[in-house]
């Protein structure tokens, strides 16, 4: 791994954060980037019988060798970067942006009026789109005018190509998924800017001959919180008999489920130029393979869902969830095989 980059191939809540967590730990990089929108999106991380739940440090900050980096492009909350700044303890190797916008609490009023945004889009009222318009017109106050962040900034983009430089890895995690993408995605019903590899890429500031590996991670069922179209979507009684319920990590609202989407999957590893796949969750949809560590021991039902899922994307699916914990993984990566 020289320089990876890891997004959503739904509408988010795929299990990037333990998937980047893992890769952390395996390739313990020079830097752990985060792209994407901003605090509206959650990631969680399980390790060593702790569970940090995220909003803006990159979930690779379990590699304590890693610095940890946010990207220009990123909206920033300051109480809550600060919060989970001392949680994660990562206060001597965390640097942001100086070009970083920063979300206001009029961000957050202006949003929580908007009948349009709340009843009609399903926003999370976390204010990013509201930021994301005052950026645009050139008016957001950025991470260099807060003085509580002073002694964190940094130009993220120097920092990452001057370990590209020097062939040192570099782990990029994106947020939210590919089908909520601003220009991609199921458009008004997404988020205010585009969450595509390319656009995680430019948050941070590398392009795209800087990019060794893209992963895109699938959860083994689709999931979606808030409003828009979800082909197949069960009901909530058969949604919890298959014991698929889930709650938004920011949120907490309830997930709408529907069975995996092959044909957005196909489209995901398009848009995202995917050289590899990832699948979450797999235990929860074939309970007998939890905990299991080698693909060898799956039954072939799994194997087959697997085999489907490359067919369907074109690309080859290296790291496969069983579980909860950040251990419980099948790790098919040729130079790292379980």
């Amino acid at each position: 791994m020289t320089c990876t980059v890891v997004v959503g191939g739904f509408f988010g809540d795929e299990g990037k954060g333990k998937l980047t967590a893992y890769l952390a730990l395996r390739e313990r990089p020079a830097v752990v980037a985060r792209g994407g929108v901003g605090p509206n999106a959650g990631h969680t991380v399980q390790i060593e019988g702790r569970t940090y739940s995220l909003r803006l440090i990159p979930s690779g900050f379990v590699s304590r060798e890693s610095r940890l980096l946010i990207g220009a492009g990123v909206l920033v909350s300051p109480s809550i970067l600060l919060k989970e700044i001392d949680v994660t303890e990562s206060k001597d190797r965390f640097g942001i942006d100086r070009q970083c916008a920063i979300i206001e609490q009029k961000h957050i009023d202006q949003e929580s009026q908007s009948e349009h945004l709340v009843k009609k889009i399903g926003v999370t009222k976390s204010g990013v789109g509201a930021c994301n318009a005052d950026r645009i017109f050139r008016s957001a106050k950025l991470a260099r005018d807060i003085p509580e962040l002073c002694g964190f900034l940094t130009d993220v983009s120097e920092e990452i190509h001057k370990a590209l430089d020097q062939n040192r890895p570099v782990l990029v995690e994106g947020s939210q998924g590919t089908f909520l993408s601003l220009y991609h995605g199921t458009y008004p019903y997404c988020t205010s800017k585009d969450v595509c590899a390319s656009g995680i890429c430019s948050d941070v500031g590398i392009g795209p001959t800087d990019v060794d590996e893209v992963i895109v991670v699938f959860k083994a069922f689709v999931t979606r919180v808030g409003e828009g179209p979800l082909e197949g979507q069960l009901s909530e009684d058969e949604t919890q008999k298959r014991g698929w319920q889930e709650f938004g990590t920011v949120t907490r609202r309830p997930r709408r489920a529907a069975p995996f989407n092959f044909e957005l999957a196909r489209k995901a590893a398009d848009l995202n130029g995917a050289t590899q796949a990832a699948i979450t969750k797999m235990d929860v949809v074939f309970p007998e393979i939890a905990g299991r560590k080698r693909f060898e021991d799956l039954p072939s039902k799994a194997k087959d869902f697997v085999s489907k899922v490359e067919q369907a994307t074109g690309v080859p699916v290296t790291l496969i969830g069983t579980g909860p914990s950040n251990e419980d993984l099948i790790d098919r990566t040729p130079s790292h095989p379980k």
